[in-house]
């Protein structure tokens, strides 16, 4: 038992202070048995008063420290460095939350604040007098690893990793790489291409030795646990055959003649498809695709390119990798048939059509066979919805919509835009092309969420009415020769990889991770990590900065050879468990694994898996099982603390 114990009491500049009464709070700890020094400080993260502890700890000879502040998942790891640099062992600081748990939470009675805190420092001090020291476990982990998804952020994650000494392999689920944005012609605010990034980046990876890229390819089965997985790759053939030498005049001539034709999903559905395609010419890898399950295997394409091969099989690749990265990327929403008239009046389309129809279109801009003069742009759809699941800001939709107005002024003459919005959102820099579209004449209209724009048509013409804020409330509309829905943008459909990997996912969708501040790319699944757009919202610049962080963060992961985990985990004693199966039935890491121990079966923890979460112990029959840290008896003392 621990028998020199510090506690510090933070005023968290007046975030505690206001509500919880410190000084009480430091005088009652002060007389527990077992605490030899008892202070309160303005703010316990700052360097000053860090050093302080440091200081106290050794000139006092402190066995453990106890610091009442805010949530550990703030700044647990910030006081444990403290503790190990004056020579305590880290988990012997235990921190009590007493901001998030009780001056926030109370802020309307002080009193029951500051009385919940002295419980919760009190039992902080027990739980302190019985903590261990504990040392961290080391595990082996290859410096290999798994990125997935091969847009932008995960092109540019892997070619980073690779320049840093660790192996890649980059997978995508298409058949071609570059993800949403091959898709678009000039980039805001760069005026760059899509696919010029996207070149950029293939051609770097195609020379860069230890990145190996599989195309068609998607997460099969997954074993293992950090610094070791065990994954099966799924490769879908192209039914082309690899060494193809692309003879595009042949190719065309193929894609003439194959009778299959449906909606291309490259140009949203403005133009057709056929079975066998190639998107562009310099889309890459250079090879074109055979889309099976449209294809009638008709054997047309057959007789005219002997590179394709409708007999290829699908194939099945191991690879052992130390981590994952998810850069999988988003979609941009898809309206509801009806929503704002969406496919039930035929010139209303989506921002990602209209940026299609302009690169389709070179001399003017015309659609379903009319020239396009007023255009009408309403913005949040599907994002900020009221009644809808998508109530978050997809944030690039403003800067995407006005952007695009400016390019279509530029190229077409006698445009006139009208935009029917509820707010614009063109953040740092992007502020200038706002600037630039109010001076070229766009019109900027809002309303507010109670009074959304309406569409409707009248007479053969499409309105488009709104009750503008800025106009004093009046009533505005105009005949619109093509409107264009504002789409925000919404997660990707991985289900066959959430169900593999067990990523957690947030309510609005995307991946979540541990911290948006503090551990912005990590999730709770140890060596699964995640960049980009399939975690929120993110315009391209953010998505490298996302894929490089996470690049640094996976290095420094797996490079050193091993890897260092958090000793919180559970323990069994062999000796009582008869084993029942109920702690493997509810593990969700799947870290509890059966095996012969002395004559008898018997559960074991895998190391590498437990993330200390506890649900096993209360399931056991037997009471074989503890949890490193959260001891029996240690919670046991807290819960007196608490009820005395």
């Amino acid at each position: 038992m621990k028998k020199r114990i510090g506690v510090y009491i933070c005023h968290c500049g007046s975030n505690i202070s206001d509500y919880v009464d410190v000084e009480k709070v430091k005088e009652i700890a002060g007389k527990e048995n077992e605490v030899v020094l008892s202070k309160t400080t303005m703010f316990a993260c700052a360097d000053s008063a860090q050093n302080e502890i440091v200081e106290d700890i050794k000139e006092q000879n402190l066995d453990a420290i106890v610091v009442a502040s805010c949530s550990p998942k703030l700044h647990l790891f910030t006081f444990r460095n403290v503790a190990q640099r004056a020579g305590l062992n880290p988990y012997n600081y235990i921190q009590v939350n007493v901001r998030e748990q009780c001056s926030w939470a109370h802020s309307d009675n002080p009193p029951k604040a500051t009385e919940k805190a002295i419980k919760l420092v009190l039992a902080g001090i027990e739980r302190a007098k019985h903590s261990q020291a504990l040392t961290p476990i080391s595990i082996p982990s290859n410096n290999a690893v798994l990125v997935v998804g091969a847009g932008i952020a995960g092109m540019r994650a892997a070619i980073e990793l690779a320049e840093m000494g660790t192996e890649v392999f980059l997978i995508e689920r298409e058949y071609f790489v570059g993800g949403r944005a091959s898709q678009w012609n000039e980039l805001f605010t760069t005026n760059e291409t899509g696919r010029e990034v996207v070149s950029r980046l293939y051609n770097k990876i195609i020379k860069t030795n230890n990145i190996t890229l599989f195309t068609g390819a998607d997460i099969d089965s997954k074993s293992g646990s950090v610094g070791d997985f065990d994954i099966k790759i799924k490769i879908e053939p192209r039914y082309v055959k690899s060494g193809c030498k692309l003879d595009w005049a042949k190719f065309k001539k193929a894609v003439e003649i194959c009778p299959v034709e449906f909606d291309d999903p490259f140009n949203f559905g403005l133009t057709k498809q056929k079975a066998i395609y190639k998107n562009y010419p310099s889309e890459f890898p250079e090879i074109p695709a055979i889309d099976f399950e449209h294809c009638n295997k008709c054997g047309e394409c057959v007789k005219i390119c002997s590179d394709i091969d409708l007999e290829q099989k699908e194939e099945i690749l191991n690879i052992n990798v130390g981590a994952v990265l998810l850069t999988t990327g988003a979609s941009p929403y898809e309206p509801e048939k009806g929503e704002f008239g969406y496919k039930e009046i035929d010139n209303i389309i989506t921002l990602q059509q209209l940026k299609r129809l302009i690169e389709l279109r070179e001399d003017e801009l015309i659609y379903h066979g009319n020239k396009i003069k007023n255009i009408a742009y309403i913005y949040c759809v599907g994002s900020r919805q009221v009644d809808g699941e998508n109530k978050y800001c997809s944030r690039y939709c403003c800067t995407s919509a006005i952007h695009t107005a400016i390019m279509l002024k530029e190229k077409y003459k006698g445009i006139n835009n009208f935009h029917f919005t509820r707010g614009i959102r063109t953040y740092g820099k992007q502020e200038i092309l706002y600037n630039k579209a109010s001076k070229q004449g766009d019109i900027f209209l809002q309303s507010f969420e109670d009074s959304p724009t309406e569409v409707y048509n009248e007479k053969g013409q499409t309105v488009v009415k709104i009750k503008d804020i800025l106009t004093a409330d009046k009533e505005l509309e105009v005949n619109a020769d093509l409107v264009v829905l504002v789409t925000g943008m919404v997660p990707r459909e991985n289900n066959s990889i959430n169900n593999i990997l067990k990523v957690p996912i947030g309510r609005d969708k995307f991946y979540n991770e541990i911290h948006p501040k503090l551990r912005p790319v990590e999730t709770v699944i140890d060596g699964v990590l995640i960049a980009g757009a399939c975690q929120a919202p993110l315009n391209i610049t953010e998505s490298v900065k996302s894929s490089l962080s996470a690049a640094a963060k996976v290095n420094s992961l797996i490079s050193k050879g091993e890897i260092e985990l958090e000793p919180t985990l559970a323990q069994i004693d062999k000796l009582s468990c008869n084993w029942c199966d109920k702690c493997t039935a509810v593990c969700p890491y799947d870290a509890i694994v059966k095996k012969e121990y002395d004559g008898k079966t018997v559960a074991v923890v895998n190391e590498a898996n437990c993330k200390g979460c506890g649900i096993c112990l209360p399931v056991c029959p037997s009471n074989s099982i503890q949890l490193i840290g959260y001891t029996d008896v240690e919670i046991e003392s807290m819960i007196d603390a608490l009820i005395d």
